[in-house]
């Protein structure tokens, strides 16, 4: 009998390299509580919708630019979500702020991947090379990526992983990021995702446990 599994959304606007790593990881079976069943990309010509085809996974654009609406916007994604009967929605490189309207309809149930060790470099406007930029400007020896649940304050949740990662005095603001990919990021995406998925089936045999004996 197969193990139950959540499935999951990824949400992305470009090239979909923590997607990759979320591939990768259920491949090699460090995701097995969880599966990628769809990838929802705001961006047509993202990279990340040809991994996502190329591993066999269903794909769909939803670009804020033509939606009349963020809330349309919005909708149209939680429709595809949610007609798919996804359990975990995974923020990996998603350059769109969401409603908390939209994040109350998977409250618990929604992460995202930050490249720095919040509470440092975070927030509205730190996304990208942003963020390297910043963590260089400052000088700081030891930065890092961060998997937390999202809430309405952009990057606020509760985290769930932290990885550091050093930073060397050669750093362009590429290369750190490169290497905050490589050394945090990749590794702790995929662990964290099988986390929350062992939670939700969790909560979810817990749930069914208590209707049986009502």
């Amino acid at each position: 009998m197969d193990k139950e599994k959540v499935k999951i959304c990824v949400l992305v606007s470009g090239g979909g390299t923590n997607l990759g790593a979320l591939i990768g990881a259920e491949k090699s079976g460090i995701l097995t509580s969880g599966k990628i069943s769809l990838v929802i990309s705001s961006n047509a010509d993202a990279y990340a919708l040809t991994r996502a085809k190329e591993a066999g996974i269903k794909t769909a654009v939803v670009d804020r630019r033509t939606a009349k609406s963020r809330e349309e916007f919005e909708q149209q994604m939680i429709k595809l979500i949610d007609e798919e009967g996804c359990g975990l929605v995974v923020l990996a490189g998603f350059l769109i702020i969401l409603s908390e309207s939209f994040i109350r309809h998977y409250e618990g149930r929604i992460i995202n991947i930050h490249p720095s060790l919040i509470p440092s470099f975070c927030g509205e406007g730190y996304y990208g090379l942003r963020v390297h930029e910043a963590a260089l400007a400052r000088g700081v020896k030891v930065t890092g990526a961060t998997v937390h649940y999202v809430n309405k304050i952009t990057d606020g949740g509760e985290i769930i992983e932290q990885r550091a990662v050093y930073v060397r005095e050669d750093d362009t603001p590429k290369t750190l990021q490169r290497r905050v990919m490589e050394e945090a990021e990749w590794i702790i995406l995929p662990k964290a995702t099988e986390l929350v998925c062992q939670k939700i089936l969790s909560s979810n045999k817990a749930n069914t446990n208590k209707d049986i004996k009502n």
